[in-house]
């Protein structure tokens, strides 16, 4: 049986990297659109523009300046290389980074629109009552606003586990250790294996549509 040939490591890797990158998107996007959707100060739609902006690079440019940023030669890798010797390109962590680039603009554009539909008023009586920002926001705005966020959250994971050419370009795809689903698909498809590649399409196919079912009836729910 196929079964008995799948090497399910593309898979278990997949999903450790989608949930890391997953939670960094999660922190990251909900932090910026609180920020953005409370704020007010001049620049402010350039920022938004450069959230959203992983949405619509090409995958190739974004892999590119993650090279540029990260890479043993980065602005940020040659110090990490050169202080804690510390290489994030080819590994499963500069996978992570990639895929929480990727993803992070489906997490804050929804956590976005989720908290400026937060009723104003309860979070200014919760201040009237003596509660401190950040009492503010995990017990009235987070609360108010957590299926769209978990919405944006679930579509961010779907993201990450296909996410394919700013990871190929970051982590490379070296079977065992940074070779994802989605890479481990181009390869038995190059090799011609069409049974193992339909296996892994389809497993790959069955999670995101499970994923994208249960947010958008999470979506409905919040109407």
């Amino acid at each position: 049986m196929i079964y008995d040939r799948l090497n399910l490591s593309p898979l278990w890797l997949t999903l450790k990297v989608a949930s890391l990158a997953t939670l960094c998107a999660f922190l990251a996007g909900v932090l910026f659109a609180f920020f953005m959707s409370r704020g007010r100060f001049a620049g402010k739609d350039w920022i938004d523009a450069a959230l959203a902006l992983p949405l619509v690079l090409p995958p190739t440019v974004l892999g590119y300046y993650l090279i540029v940023l990260i890479g043993r030669k980065g602005w940020l890798g040659a110090w990490l290389y050169e202080s804690f010797g510390i290489s994030l390109i080819f590994t499963w962590q500069g996978a992570v980074i990639a895929s929480a680039v990727v993803s992070l603009p489906l997490v804050f554009k929804s956590a976005r629109a989720a908290f400026e539909g937060v009723d104003k008023n309860f979070e200014n009586a919760a201040r009237t009552l003596g509660s401190s920002e950040i009492a503010v926001f995990f017990r009235v705005s987070f609360p108010l606003a957590w299926r769209g966020i978990l919405a944006g959250t679930m579509l961010a994971f779907a993201r990450a586990m296909g996410e394919f050419g700013a990871t190929l370009m970051v982590a490379g795809n070296l079977p065992g250790k940074t070779q994802t689903l989605s890479m481990a698909v181009y390869d038995a498809v190059q090799a011609g294996n069409n049974n193992l590649a339909t296996t892994l399409v389809l497993i790959t196919s069955s999670v995101c549509m499970l994923i994208l079912y249960l947010s958008g009836k999470i979506l409905k729910t919040e109407d």
